[in-house]
Order: C-alpha cells, then sequence, then structure tokens
C-alpha cells in the first residue's frame, strides 16, 4: 500500500487490510501431512513395531530416545541455514518442497519395514522422520508468520489451521476402524495411514506451494550471527518465557497422554479400544476451540487468551472425577474441553513467537523467525523425551504395574489417580504463569510492524533506485 502526501508509517500499517480467509486456508494445508503423520507416530506406529515386526519394547524405547537426543540439535541448525536461504521459489516454500520427498521416503521405509528388522534400522529411518519432521514443520511456522504480519492475523491463522489440521487427524484415527470394517488386521490399518500421508505430502504441500503467497523480508547490512549473539537472542526475556512455557506446556499434556490410557481403563473403567476411540472428541474440541480463542484474543490478547486457556484445562482435568463405570458420554465432554482448551495455546504460542521475531528483525536487521521457532521445537522435544523418563519411573516407584490382567493394591491406583491429576496441572498452570507482565501487547506490537514496514519500503525503494 502505497503511504500518502503526510500520512505517518503507522497510519499506514493500520491500513492494511487483513490476510484473506482464502489465502489462510490454503496455506494451511501445507501442515497435514505433517499433523496426519504425527498422530500415528505417537499413538500407532511404536505399538506396531512391536506387535507386527517383533521388535522388543527396550529397542523401540532406546531408538525413539536416541533419536529424540539428536534430534534436539538439529532444530536450531535448520532454521539459521532457513533463515538465510533466497531461492527463486521463496525462502521457506523452498524447504517445504524439499522436506516432502524426505518425509514420503521416511514413512515407507517404517511403516512398511520388513520383519526382523533391529534398533539399528529404527534409528537411522526414524532420524530421517524426524529430519523431515524437523523440515517441514519450521517451514511452515517460519513461512506463515511472514505471511500473516499482523498481531491479529497471526492469532486467525492459527484458528483456521488447527481446525483444517483436525480432518486429517480425525481420518487417521478413524483409518484402522475402517480397515476392520473391510476385514483388515491391526497390522494393515498401520500401513493404510502409511499410505494416506504418502499420498496426501505431495498433493497438500504442493497446493499450499502454489497457491500461497510468500513475502521475502529484506536484509539489513550488518554483522552475521554469532554464539555471543546467538546467546543473547537464546536469553531474551521474551523468547526465554516462551521456551520456558513451550516445555511446561507440552509436558503437562504430554505427562497426561502418557498415563491416560493406564487411567481411562484402571480408575475410570474404559476398555481400551473405547479409551483409544474417546481421542476423537479431544480433536473436536480443538477444531471448535481455535478459532474461539482466535478471537478471544482481539479483545483481551494473545497473552491473557493463553492463560484463560491454561486456567480451563487446569480446571478441565478435575471433571473426570464425574467420570464413572466407563461412562463414554461423559469421557467424551471431558475430553473435547480439554481438546478445545489446549487449542487456545497452541494458537497463540505460535503466533506471540511470531510477534518476536518481528522485535527481533526490527533491532538486528536480520530475519530469525526460523531460529526462533526452532528454539521453540527444541524445547518441546526436551519436555517429549522427559515425559516418559518421569512418569512411568514414578508410576514405578508408587508401585503401580502395567501388566494386562495384573491386579494393582489401592495404594498403587491412588498413586496413579494423583500422578495423571497433579503434574499436568502444575505443569500447565506454570506454563500460563509464564505470561504475566508480558509486555508485547498488540499496541506495542502495531509500533513494531510500522517500524518494519517503513524500513522494508525503504530498503525497496533503493534497490528500485
Amino acid at each position: 500500500m502505497d503511504q500518502g502526501a503526510g500520512e505517518t508509517p503507522i497510519a499506514a500499517h493500520r491500513a492494511r487490510p487483513p490476510l484473506s480467509f482464502w489465502t489462510m486456508l490454503v496455506f494451511s494445508t501445507a501442515n497435514l501431512p505433517n499433523v496426519a503423520q504425527g498422530i500415528a507416530l505417537l499413538i500407532f506406529l511404536p505399538p506396531y513395531f512391536a506387535g507386527h515386526l517383533h521388535v522388543s519394547l527396550v529397542a523401540i524405547g532406546g531408538a525413539f530416545f536416541v533419536v529424540r537426543m539428536i534430534d534436539i540439535g538439529v532444530d536450531p541448525l535448520l532454521g539459521v541455514i532457513m533463515d538465510r536461504t533466497r531461492t527463486p521459489l521463496g525462502r521457506y516454500r523452498a524447504w517445504l518442497l524439499a522436506g516432502a520427498p524426505i518425509l514420503i521416503l521416511a514413512v515407507w521405509r517404517l511403516y512398511f519395514a520388513p520383519d526382523g528388522i533391529g534398533m539399528g534400522y529404527l534409528i537411522l529411518w526414524l532420524l530421517v522422520l524426524y529430519l523431515a519432521i524437523s523440515i517441514l514443520s519450521l517451514a511452515y511456522v517460519a513461512w506463515g508468520a511472514n505471511l500473516a504480519r499482523e498481531y491479529h492475523d497471526r492469532a486467525r491463522l492459527g484458528g483456521i489451521a488447527q481446525p483444517v489440521g483436525v480432518a486429517a487427524g480425525m481420518i487417521i484415527v478413524l483409518l484402522p476402524a475402517a480397515s476392520k470394517i473391510v476385514g483388515g488386521t491391526d497390522a494393515q490399518g498401520v500401513q493404510a495411514m502409511g499410505i494416506f500421508v504418502m499420498a496426501l505430502t505431495p498433493i497438500a504441500i504442493g497446493f499450499a506451494a502454489w497457491r500461497a503467497p510468500e513475502p521475502i523480508t529484506p536484509h539489513v547490512a550488518g554483522p552475521a550471527l554469532t554464539l555471543k549473539s546467538y546467546w543473547a537472542l537464546v536469553t531474551r526475556p521474551a523468547v526465554l518465557r516462551l521456551c520456558l512455557a513451550a516445555m511446561a506446556l507440552s509436558l503437562g499434556p504430554g505427562w497426561q497422554g502418557a498415563l491416560y490410557l493406564f487411567f481411562a481403563s484402571k480408575i475410570l473403567g474404559f476398555t481400551i479400544p473405547a479409551a483409544a476411540g474417546l481421542v476423537v472428541a479431544s480433536l473436536i474440541g480443538g477444531a471448535i476451540g481455535a478459532p474461539l480463542f482466535a478471537r478471544l484474543s482481539r479483545r483481551i490478547g494473545k497473552h491473557r487468551t493463553l492463560m484463560v486457556a491454561t486456567t480451563a484445562f487446569s480446571i478441565g482435568m478435575f471433571s473426570f472425577l464425574l467420570v464413572h463405570g466407563g461412562n463414554v458420554f461423559a469421557g467424551s465432554l471431558v475430553l473435547g474441553f480439554l481438546g478445545f482448551a489446549q487449542s487456545g495455546w497452541l494458537v497463540m504460542m505460535t503466533a506471540m513467537m511470531a510477534d518476536v521475531g518481528d522485535e527481533v528483525r526490527l533491532e538486528q536487521g536480520k530475519e530469525r523467525m526460523g531460529l526462533l521457532f526452532a528454539l521453540i521445537t527444541g524445547a518441546t522435544k526436551v519436555a517429549g523425551a522427559l515425559t516418559f523418563a518421569l512418569s512411568y519411573p514414578l508410576l514405578a516407584f508408587l508401585g503401580f504395574k502395567a501388566g494386562e490382567g495384573v491386579a494393582n493394591t489401592r495404594h498403587a491406583l491412588l498413586g496413579l489417580e494423583l500422578a495423571y491429576f497433579i503434574a499436568p496441572v502444575c505443569f500447565v498452570m506454570l506454563g500460563g504463569l509464564c505470561f504475566v507482565g508480558w509486555r508485547l501487547t498488540a499496541d506495542r506490537h502495531g509500533q513494531i510492524r510500522a517500524e518494519l514496514d517503513a524500513r522494508d519500503a525503504a530498503l525497496d525503494r533503493a534497490r528500485a533506485a
């Protein structure tokens, strides 16, 4: 938009129209493969390795732990390289297209692995899979942060992307049941997930890369990233808050998920298939919650919206006390509400880090979106590695036994119940408390965007002259 005579940079900035719903919807399709494979990877793939491919539980657990520890160091390096990338296809679009065939290859080698594979095979192809996940997720969020540049547009984008992703999640969750209906085995149901992800990847990513625009932010001449400047970025108060919150808000639901099947079967009285089926309610709740929380953030700001979501989740956890005797309806309501609340902070965290990225670029003159989002994903990966390392040993210490048909004492069951409630609530509330006194509000971000837009326009004019 041209700036009129006598018009201030802030006035010109505020005159920019919001990003269209269609553009946001098209861009959101790029994340569908990651959402689909993420659900399959966490819930269905490890049992498939153990039950169908006869890999030992020790080898599976060891492979995932080794891969996650290696993978933590990959994201910051990828973020730095992505931020420096310049190609005829764009910056982050090029990386998204590059990650698609890597994901397809890894899915094929894991979902259709031959019987008798060992820990080495799993480590190799899980490393390839997590590399693809890192490339696709970092490129997606960094591209989205530059596509939706306005404070409220970023929350709107998350509010649209979440329901779009749920569509892929619903299909993945229902594929094993569909396979059973047509006479397939459990293993064939998991392989159907692999086929779905491999078919979806080129379609979804190709469509987004073809139709979604990618604004490229210009660099300002200045010093390159050094270890000193990297450390200054990592220790920046806003970045530290977001990373600590990301870890806490991953540990809370992760802990809950790790103990969920034990809690649902031993305490609430659900069968394992019924408990797994209730996950659909959580997905539906997230699809409903994301756009509503995005609208709420327009009224009270992103950080307050996030704190509302974490408080609602913590209160909602205790609603499980009202579920008895395997009541599917009551269980669905509780899980649906928890998914609803969790969508609030998932949308806000991404949008708030994008705002910090604008502040950093204004100060440093360099694009750091990829690196900043890599710090968040690194924090969530640390949380993912800690989830099972903390929760399962605690259950063992409390005397709980997870074997089929094994009777647990009342003391052990009480320990399971307390562990299921207390730790997730404490972690999630800690994540919300990280944003007390948050200063990067809509007004402050508007000032930052105005200065960035004015500087970018001046750089464009200088290049054109």
